[in-house]
């Protein structure tokens, strides 16, 4: 790497910027830049203008309008065929109403989609095709692909100019974040997918029950000793078989806690982020005074995890009483009254996952904090509840409080030191996934049940909720 540094730093300043910005526009120009390097390449310029080869500010121009080319060409490679992709046999296989319903997705979510498909490798290559093939309007387009090209392009050029000679560690740093970032996304696309199915299997002890007893040993049992479980579920009763499907359904929700623990403290710790765990706590201990150092620790004590449990179990125990009453299944009673016990259960979970133990500075020595995690879940858990069925005024309210709640328990856990910003980091995640669990799985359910309630009414029969 330093010969090829070396090498670099004796070619013509023009041709450098005429080749780096050949690479950049390529990455999303043609189709073939999901291999191009577009992140090591903007490092490098960075590099070059921190040893004097190119300057900083021409750089940083020609750089930005390089990406900005390479995306609107891709856009427009998108916008023209587009259509003769939807017509075509790939196309047909898919289904109108498929086609229509990502035009409705990206025509709601596409500005904000754009802008962070820039962090993402593959994601930015293909993002402006499918904005063009979507038919989104370019002045919608444009905007939120300039905001995501002017962060994404400076951020880099930038790190890698203040890189100076740490060019090869950060370079090797920042590839590690991008398959962070991959991981993550799967990780939380696996989040959304399991809240999918818990939304249609509401009471999942019973399902994978009855799924396993179709298995060949159970069946042979089932066969020979079926009238003796049936005797014992009539003698156990409906109380008692209530309570242990219940129980065995916070089983699984251990479970699925541990999962996305586990999953989601190895993306934080193999991303490089604890890299800059140190920076970041010298800032903060700089800047501490004794007053308001007594006035956070205030606001921490009282923001605590066991608090913001009970708040949601008096709040989740009104409104269940306000509303429709709630049927004996898991996802219903964790999704009313007991929605505190989703809490209870990730508190344990992060526990057990990773035990505390002090660090340098007196810092946590783990990626888990647990008040982190549950005051994430609180606030969050707190948002949905009081947005479900509510205007959107009182939707967004909600939601804002939750996130600058979250900001300033977990700014405020770290000027005391209590925890590190990549134990921050993971525990908001974990947190944050937590709780989209149990929205997309209630959402899902009520998206069925209305459905259902749909289809019966065009069939002229009567469906009681």
């Amino acid at each position: 790497m330093h010969d090829l540094l070396t090498s670099l730093q004796g070619l013509p300043p023009l041709l450098i910027y005429l080749v780096a910005a050949l690479i950049v526009a390529a990455e999303t120009a043609v189709i073939f830049g999901l291999l191009v390097p577009g992140e090591a390449t903007l490092l490098l310029v960075g590099f070059l203008a921190y040893a004097g080869t190119l300057r900083l500010g021409p750089a940083l121009l020609v750089m930005v309008a390089a990406a900005v080319t390479g995306d609107t060409l891709a856009y427009r490679a998108g916008r023209r065929y587009g259509p003769r992709l939807r017509g075509g046999r790939f196309g047909a296989r898919v289904g109108p109403h498929r086609w229509n319903r990502a035009d409705a997705m990206l025509a709601r979510l596409g500005g904000r989609g754009v802008f962070t498909a820039r962090w993402v490798a593959f994601a930015r290559t293909l993002v402006p095709r499918l904005a063009g093939a979507a038919n989104m309007p370019y002045r919608r387009f444009a905007p939120w692909n300039l905001a995501g090209v002017l962060t994404w392009v400076g951020g880099s050029v930038l790190v890698g100019f203040l890189a100076g000679e740490s060019y090869n560690t950060v370079s090797r740093l920042l590839g590690r974040a991008t398959g962070a970032v991959l991981v993550l996304m799967a990780a939380l696309v696996a989040v959304v997918l399991a809240g999918r199915w818990l939304g249609r299997n509401p009471d999942p002890a019973r399902v994978l029950l009855s799924r396993a007893a179709g298995l060949p040993p159970l069946r042979w049992l089932r066969a020979r000793y079926g009238v003796l479980f049936l005797l014992l579920a009539t003698h156990v009763g409906p109380a008692w078989t209530l309570l242990i499907n219940l129980v065995a359904g916070l089983l699984l929700l251990f479970v699925a806690g541990f999962a996305i623990a586990w999953v989601l403290e190895a993306v934080v710790r193999h991303s490089g982020l604890a890299v800059i765990d140190g920076v970041i706590a010298g800032w903060f201990a700089e800047r501490r005074t004794a007053g308001a150092v007594d006035a956070t620790l205030a606001v921490v004590s009282v923001a605590r995890g066991s608090f913001l449990i009970v708040l949601v179990a008096v709040v989740a125990a009104v409104l269940a009483w306000r509303t429709r009453p709630w049927r004996a299944d898991l996802l219903s009673v964790v999704g009313t009254v007991g929605a505190f016990v989703p809490l209870v259960v990730l508190a344990v979970v992060v526990d057990l996952a990773e035990p505390a133990t002090a660090g340098p500075g007196g810092q946590d020595g783990v990626l888990l904090p647990t008040q982190n995690a549950v005051v994430t879940a609180s606030l969050c858990t707190l948002a949905w509840l009081v947005s479900r069925g509510a205007r959107w005024p009182v939707a967004v309210a909600a939601w804002t409080a939750a996130a600058a709640g979250v900001v300033g328990i977990g700014g405020a856990r770290l000027y005391l030191g209590l925890s590190t910003a990549s134990g921050t980091a993971t525990s908001v995640l974990l947190g944050a996934a937590w709780t989209t669990v149990f929205m997309v799985a209630w959402a899902t359910r009520d998206r069925a049940v209305g459905d259902g309630a749909e289809a019966a009414g065009r069939s002229g029969v009567r469906v009681d909720a």
